[in-house]
This record gives structure tokens, C-alpha cells and sequence, in this order.
């Protein structure tokens, strides 16, 4: 494994690439629930947001099949273009190559990957780039969808096979985040962790409200307005 594999990933050596989250493309996911598919794409985006990661995102033959980009993960980045293209190898697209390449001037190689179907635009992507750059793939494959469960996984052997590095979108989140001493994004990461982490959301605002006294957070117009997160220290 080369010396860069081994580096963790870091707000500053990596960018993200949002492939085809898309109505069409989620129907035929079979490998994972589709609710949970949506949250963990989110999730990843929020936090790609919070740490002012470059994002591109992507769509393939939006008016004709697949529908348009679902609206949350637009709303996080409501200053994004959406690049949209034919081909299922989004790779194959000078917009994306282009876009990816202003991003990695900047010494962010590491490209961290969130796409529909995972046998088909994740695969081809992922084994396209790696051939024609330096660039490094990791796959989230939590934040991705195949058509059955044999066809994600498979596809994710076949890329580990050739390099590609295997996540998770929370263990994204939390490899950026790394310490929670970094107050400047430690807010976020919880507001992120509370909406989208499950089991550890909840462990979180217990242990806000019940180790740290906080006031409880109140729902109000089908949303959670947080409260002002204790000092980890107190």
C-alpha cells in the first residue's frame, strides 16, 4: 500500500463526488434500505458541507429516465451546479473530469465517492479515474446502492482488488473531524451526528440532557431546533 493510502483523510486533502443520487437510480437499489441510503447521503453531505469540503455532483439523463437530484442533498449546496451528462461512466464526461482536476490542484486527491448504482457508475468512475490519474478512490459504501446485494458487494470486491478504499460515510465524518477539540466544526458534527447517526444520535442528546443538564431540544414545525451544545469540558 503506497505511503498516501495510509494518511487519513483530512478537510484539506480531499474532495467529494455525489454520483446520480437520483429517484430512478434509488428505486432499483436492492442492497440497502433506501431510507437509510437517503440519510447516509445526506449525512455525508452535511458534513462534507461543514468542513467546506469541494463537492461535485452529478446526474445522467435526468429528463429522459432518471429524475432530478433528490432535493436535500441539492439544498446543502444550493451554489452547485449540477453536471449533467449521458454516459453511465461519469468519467467519461470533461465536466467531471474537469471539475475533479480544479479540485486536486489544490493537492486534494483523495476522492471520496457517494454513487448510484455501485456495479455500474461507482465501478466504472472509480476504475476509469484511477487509471488515468493519481487520484485516490474511497468508496462510501453506505452512501452507495446496487441493484441486489450480490451486485454491491461484488462490485466493491472488484474495486478493493484494484485499490479503491472502502468507508463509510460516518467514519468519513468523524476522520475529518478526528479531535474533538476542533471546536470550530465540533457543533456541527453533533447536529450532524443527532439527525442522521441512529443509536449514536441518541446517545448524544441523553448525554447532553442527562450528564451535562442541557435543556431538551423541542420539535417544532416537523424540524429540531438545536440548543446551544455544552462545552465537552464542563
Amino acid at each position: 500500500m503506497s505511503n498516501s493510502a495510509l494518511k487519513l483523510l483530512t478537510p484539506r486533502n480531499c474532495q467529494v463526488i455525489f454520483i446520480d443520487q437520483q429517484p430512478q437510480m434509488a428505486f432499483g437499489v436492492q442492497s440497502i434500505d433506501r431510507q437509510s441510503l437517503k440519510n447516509n447521503v445526506i449525512g455525508l453531505a452535511k458534513a462534507a458541507k461543514a468542513f467546506d469540503i469541494p463537492t461535485t455532483i452529478t446526474s445522467v439523463e435526468s429528463a429522459s429516465f432518471s429524475g432530478n437530484t433528490i432535493p436535500e442533498l441539492l439544498e446543502v449546496f444550493p451554489e452547485n451546479k449540477t453536471l449533467e451528462r449521458t454516459s453511465m461512466n461519469s468519467w467519461d464526461d470533461q465536466n467531471v473530469r474537469d471539475a475533479l482536476a480544479e479540485h486536486a490542484k489544490n493537492g486534494r486527491k483523495k476522492i471520496v465517492v457517494s454513487g448510484l448504482w455501485t456495479e455500474v457508475c461507482n465501478l466504472s468512475f472509480s476504475l476509469s479515474c484511477m487509471k488515468d490519474t493519481d487520484y485516490e478512490i474511497y468508496m462510501v459504501a453506505d452512501a452507495s446502492g446496487g441493484t441486489s446485494v450480490e451486485a454491491h458487494q461484488y462490485a466493491m470486491e472488484r474495486m478493493i482488488q484494484v485499490g479503491v478504499i472502502p468507508t463509510t460515510w460516518q467514519q468519513v465524518m468523524l476522520e475529518w473531524q478526528r479531535d474533538w477539540a476542533r471546536k470550530d466544526t465540533y457543533d456541527a458534527v453533533m447536529d450532524i451526528v443527532r439527525e442522521h447517526s441512529g443509536a449514536y444520535g441518541m446517545g448524544v442528546d441523553y448525554a447532553y440532557t442527562m450528564v451535562h443538564k442541557a435543556p431538551a431540544r423541542v420539535a417544532f414545525g416537523g424540524s429540531i431546533g438545536p440548543n446551544p451544545v455544552p462545552n465537552v469540558d464542563d
